[in-house]
């Protein structure tokens, strides 16, 4: 991949804007990346509209090869633009505390009407779980172990956990490599260690020794 002109696009998680993968866009950019951050509505889209949208937003991304940085929910999404949208160019995803089967702290919530409201589309085969296995993209999943969170007082999570997802939630038979760093679900985004895993992860396919 050395000499080709890549991209990285960064997705953000439910009922986020992407600003809070601001730091983590400027280390990627540190790194020699071109970094392009995709916004959607987490709540009035499903991931499938949200990864339609996305295949739409990679058309006008430059690059030989583009990359895709995607946290919690946006891995979800992730795993919808292949079904929908296949033919894409060359390039690797790592995955932030992405609930890949479904979320604990979601099911609990989406138990009742005004928690199913709260949530919205993302629960379609989201954050409930379902969403299509992703073959064929080398994905480097990176979970959270500091349980620094509110999702314990919506639900038992099982150890390890980020505070909001556990670390078995992104588990998937499309997941090439996994890394579990001692940091909780939104401070994995400001964590100068998981900036690093990424950046060698987009560039060699492998996490760090």
């Amino acid at each position: 991949m050395a000499g080709m002109r890549t991209s990285v696009v960064t997705v953000h998680g439910w009922h986020m804007t992407g600003l809070e993968m601001a730091l983590l866009r400027r280390r990627l950019r540190a790194g020699g990346h071109e970094v392009y951050p995709f916004r959607y509505a987490s709540r009035r889209q499903t991931p499938e509209q949200a990864a339609r949208a996305l295949a739409a937003f990679l058309d006008d991304v430059p690059g030989d090869l583009v990359h895709l940085v995607a946290h919690s929910l946006g891995g979800v999404i992730v795993r919808h633009l292949f079904e929908v949208a296949p033919v894409q160019r060359p390039g690797r995803i790592v995955m932030l505390g992405s609930p890949l089967q479904g979320s604990r702290v979601a099911a609990r919530l989406a138990q009742n009407r005004i928690g199913r409201s709260w949530l919205g589309a993302a629960l379609d085969r989201g954050l409930l779980g379902g969403s299509p296995i992703l073959r064929g993209r080398d994905i480097g999943m990176i979970a959270g172990s500091r349980a620094r969170g509110p999702g314990p007082l919506f639900t038992r999570l099982p150890h390890p956990h980020d505070g909001m997802v556990a670390v078995e939630e992104t588990q998937g038979p499309d997941v090439f490599r996994h890394l579990t760093l001692p940091e909780s679900h939104m401070g994995m985004l400001v964590d100068r260690a998981v900036a690093q895993e990424t950046l060698h992860f987009l560039e060699t396919g492998e996490f760090l020794p």
